[in-house]
């Protein structure tokens, strides 16, 4: 299963630490599947977008994931790989970058020629450069938002409520990002995401992340308020609430938090785990 990280800041610009990967020896030990891509997004105080990403190969690949890399913004993307489509490339790790928005998904749908054609229906097939189901659906997603005059919210559901019509869909778990806002939405219930909202931390509550997969450290929001996403709990903070299958999560610029049950429906053609092809199943185990 691919991983997902989101930290919001709100209008602060903060500066934090990441490493996606612990060292090849440890993840050898703890995981049945190796990855095949790490990356970051992250949009500066500028509001410029930045994604740093590598793709995994082999365990020689990974020094770019397992080396602490230090950013400085307001909104923060990280993405661990299982591939379920497409190689080991560049070009297939996440997260991805259209329109000024940074994009992460972790989940598996198939029907992907039917996903090319109404992509080239809605003008944005030009967009995909890879292989990836993931690189698709950020690009319906962009010509849903432009189809809605640049109303976020409104195009990320025009889309989903697209994928589960006519696609069929295991798990389509969504991280999008702006340079003001945050967006997370779980669909449907297979994979969990979580939030944590740490707007109220005490004072001078550390801001010390870990998984077995993705660490994330910042002195900086040790006193000051955030938002985070992530698909498995990173401490042991009581406040992490796992979001609803179909719940869209949507933090803005001051980080209030708005939440709303926008596909309580399952997909048309809701795949099982036993539906998935080999190389999808076994990227569950990662």
């Amino acid at each position: 299963m691919c991983r997902l990280f989101g930290l919001h800041a709100g209008t602060t610009v903060v500066r934090a630490t990441f490493w996606l990967l612990d060292a090849p020896d440890n993840l050898a030990a703890q995981s049945r599947k190796n990855p095949d891509g790490t990356g970051l997004g992250v949009f500066d105080g500028a509001g410029r977008p930045e994604v740093r990403k590598e793709p995994v190969a082999a365990w020689h690949d990974v020094d770019f994931a397992t080396a602490a890399q230090d950013l400085t913004g307001t909104t923060f993307i990280g993405h661990v790989r299982y591939a379920t489509s497409g190689p080991h490339t560049l070009v297939n790790t996440h997260p991805f970058l259209q329109a000024g928005r940074i994009f992460a998904h972790n989940g598996t749908l198939e029907g992907l020629d039917v996903l090319d054609r109404r992509l080239a229906e809605v003008g944005t097939a030009d967009l995909v450069h890879g292989q990836t189901d993931s690189e698709r659906v950020f690009a319906l997603i962009t010509a849903a938002i432009r189809a809605c005059d640049g109303d976020v919210r409104a195009g990320l559901l025009d889309a989903m409520s697209w994928l589960a019509a006519n696609v069929p869909i295991y798990a389509v778990n969504v991280l999008l990002s702006t340079a003001t806002d945050m967006w997370a939405l779980r669909y449907p219930e297979p994979h969990e995401l979580y939030l944590l909202d740490r707007r109220y931390a005490p004072t001078d509550s550390a801001f010390h992340m870990r998984t077995n997969r993705i660490r994330a450290h910042s002195e900086h929001l040790r006193t000051r308020p955030s938002v985070v996403f992530a698909s498995e709990t990173m401490d042991d903070d009581p406040r992490w609430q796992l979001i609803a299958p179909g719940e869209l999560v949507h933090v803005n610029a001051e980080l209030q938090i708005s939440r709303d049950l926008v596909l309580p429906d399952p997909p048309r053609h809701q795949l099982r785990r036993a539906d998935l092809s080999p190389a999808a199943e076994a990227a569950q185990h990662g």
